[in-house]
């Protein structure tokens, strides 16, 4: 239980670092070079301690986390700048669940029943009130309707690696394979920064088509941003997709994940006291009940899909 604490706690600690260096230099450029941060430390590992690129699954791996990392955090890189950090993982995180199991459904027939249909709806409606308009009127409808679609894609796309990372578990199973999660991280992620790389090449030699901003921050990054953001970057990377995923892999492999799933659940309630340190953040009544339905949403749902 210690390790499913520590990653809730490192994946708040990334979000809000994200939000941070989306803020100071852009989303896209953020994402990258954090990516290319997480890459480089997870490399390390794989291909002295770990697998490297062994086993059967490889493929599949990188396109998960071409999907989870490359679109999923491309979107979420969007959303940190227009919703904050608390909303934008609220929105992600909680959606991702039942997403997951909506194209687990479709895809691999696993059936849902009337429990899980339950869940999925108090996540739906916690989220909602959550992102009542009333509620965030320091945001314009241009910034909320931007993050609240942005923050849409990344659920879909966190959601989407996670099923095609069961998939190739599973296909290791089949071949009597088995490789440490650290290294499938490292598998997953080496999808993910390629299509980032792509992006970002894009947005650094085509600026005209992201001249409406819609593709980066809300405004242009501070004078003297570049400065400061390296630090930002650092701790991004090492709290999220090395520590945290980590941590992760090391909760699941020691613990239940009847037990672990729940407790990562909360992170968008851990992010709170972070978000109101760094970022100035005064999260509203309706604001907080709704994320509290929705998380007790996700938790309910973990537990009754192990069932």
């Amino acid at each position: 239980m210690l390790a499913a604490f520590l990653s809730t706690i490192l994946f708040s600690i990334s979000a809000v670092t994200a939000h941070r260096t989306s803020k100071l230099v852009g989303g896209i450029e953020a994402n990258f070079w954090r990516l290319l941060c997480a890459t480089a430390l997870l490399a390390i590992y794989a291909h002295s301690l770990g697998a490297g690129l062994s086993g059967t699954a490889l493929g599949i791996f990188l396109v998960s986390g071409g999907i989870g990392f490359g679109i999923g955090d491309f979107a979420l890189f969007q959303a940190l700048p227009k919703l904050g950090s608390r909303l934008t993982i609220l929105l992600v995180q909680c959606l991702a669940a039942p997403i997951a199991a909506l194209i687990e459904w479709l895809w691999l027939g696993t059936t849902l029943n009337g429990a899980q249909l339950v869940c999925g709806a108090a996540i739906l409606t916690g989220v909602a009130l959550a992102l009542s308009p009333s509620e965030h009127l320091q945001l314009t409808r241009k910034q909320l309707v931007a993050g609240v679609l942005f923050g849409s894609i990344a659920a879909v796309g966190q959601a989407g690696g996670a099923v095609l990372s069961r998939v190739a578990n599973a296909q290791l199973h089949t071949a009597g394979q088995e490789i440490d999660g650290i290294t499938a991280a490292y598998q997953r992620i080496l999808g993910g920064i390629v299509v980032t790389a792509m992006v970002f090449w894009i947005a650094r030699h085509r600026k005209k088509i992201f001249a409406s901003g819609t593709l980066s921050s809300s405004s242009p990054p501070p004078a003297g941003s570049k400065h400061v953001i390296w630090p930002w970057i650092f701790v991004n990377a090492l709290a999220g997709p090395t520590l945290g995923v980590s941590c992760y892999q090391w909760a699941l492999k020691t613990t239940p994940t009847g037990i672990v799933l729940p407790i990562v659940a909360i992170t968008p309630l851990v992010i709170i006291p972070f978000a109101r340190v760094v970022e100035g953040e005064r999260p509203t009544h309706r604001s907080l009940v709704g994320g509290m339905i929705a998380v007790v949403g996700v938790v309910a749902l973990t537990l009754v899909s192990r069932r």
